[in-house]
């Protein structure tokens, strides 16, 4: 418990004073967030706000944990693996990020390039992991026999990428208003700090090896996302851009493969979802009926300009994130009764 206190408290304070730094550094050097032309009009004072501030969210996340680690703790190779899957994530954002700034448009790297980059760190990532662990394969809710659906090696690499890339798409299109990708991720990262711990203390049931690591790198995130908010919330000093919200998103998805709740992710990142489908239900109705279901997407959007100030969709949003994250967990713990763990 000491260690997940540690690894929250430095992450969060190199977060916050990493956030600060970036800001002032990146405002001496007029280095600003350009914003989509077909936004919400509403946003168009926020251009030329910093960004790039996922830089600081990675960086005290990593020292979290690896602080965290060096007291009276011992690395993992799960945890490495998934910090290095985080920080891969990031420099593919960070890249991304550059190309906007430098060339003063809302324009980065090319889709091809950035699902070739996003594609790279999720191989990698399921091919360390199938074979320098002990993950199980089998597609798994809440514990990894909970379904005996066994994938086998190949299956179960495919259906990492997948959940990857999903996942990191997902958080950057829900990282559209200040703090809402950041507030979202506490949620689902103090959920997985939970799951981990869990594991950790019934070894028997869960069989993940390397769970208090987990646990602690998801302490360590969430700290590192806590911090940057102090500087993120409405109005936002500095945004995250792709290099944070990839990042995050690339977290949650490989501590869902790393505990064996791959489909309890989904519940616990109930807002990513929702919004995602609001890009695709949008998309596919303006294709193929012409008509357009929402006033504009990703859905955060169609809520301001039916009216709603930017903080009351922030915080309702919030609000549902919260909601989401109790019912992931309480079925976690419903499941874990059903085996017996309670007795």
């Amino acid at each position: 418990m000491i260690r997940l206190l540690v690894a929250v408290a430095i992450a969060g304070t190199l977060s916050v004073i990493g956030t600060r730094l970036l800001i002032t550094f990146l405002s001496k050097h007029s280095i600003g967030q350009p914003i989509r032309q077909d936004g919400p009009q509403g946003h168009v004072s926020k251009a030329g706000t910093p960004t790039m501030g996922g830089v600081a969210i990675v960086g005290g996340g990593l020292a979290g944990y690896v602080i965290s680690d060096l007291y009276n703790g011992i690395f993992t190779r799960t945890g490495l693996i998934v910090m290095v899957a985080i920080a891969g994530s990031a420099i593919v954002g960070f890249v991304d990020d550059w190309l906007k700034v430098s060339r003063e448009r809302n324009l980065g790297l090319g889709k091809r390039t950035k699902v070739l980059g996003l594609l790279t760190v999720a191989v990698g990532f399921a091919v360390m992991m199938i074979h320098f662990t002990d993950v199980r394969t089998e597609l798994s809710f809440t514990r990894y026999d909970s379904l005996n659906i066994d994938l086998g090696s190949w299956g179960w690499g495919l259906w990492a990428v997948l959940l990857i890339l999903a996942t990191s798409n997902a958080v950057n299109l829900t990282d559209g208003l200040d703090s809402l990708a950041a507030g979202s991720s506490i949620f689902a990262f103090a959920a997985f700090v939970f799951i981990a711990f869990w594991a950790f203390r019934n070894q028997d049931i869960y069989g993940i090896p390397h769970a208090l690591d987990l646990a602690i790198l998801a302490a360590a995130m969430l700290g590192a996302s806590a911090g940057f908010m102090w500087w993120n919330a409405a109005p936002a000093r500095i945004f995250m851009g792709d290099t944070g919200s990839l990042a995050l998103g690339t977290g949650l998805a490989a501590l869902a493969l790393a505990t064996n709740t791959h489909l309890l992710l989904p519940i616990i990142g109930g807002l990513f979802v929702m919004e995602t489908l609001s890009v695709i239900i949008q998309v596919f109705s303006f294709q193929v009926f012409g008509t357009r279901v929402f006033r504009m997407a990703p859905i955060h959007h169609h809520f301001e300009l039916l009216g709603w100030p930017e903080t009351t969709v922030i915080i309702r949003l919030w609000i549902m994130t919260g909601f989401a994250t109790a019912v992931a967990l309480g079925l976690f713990y419903a499941d874990f009764v059903s085996v017996g763990g309670a007795d």
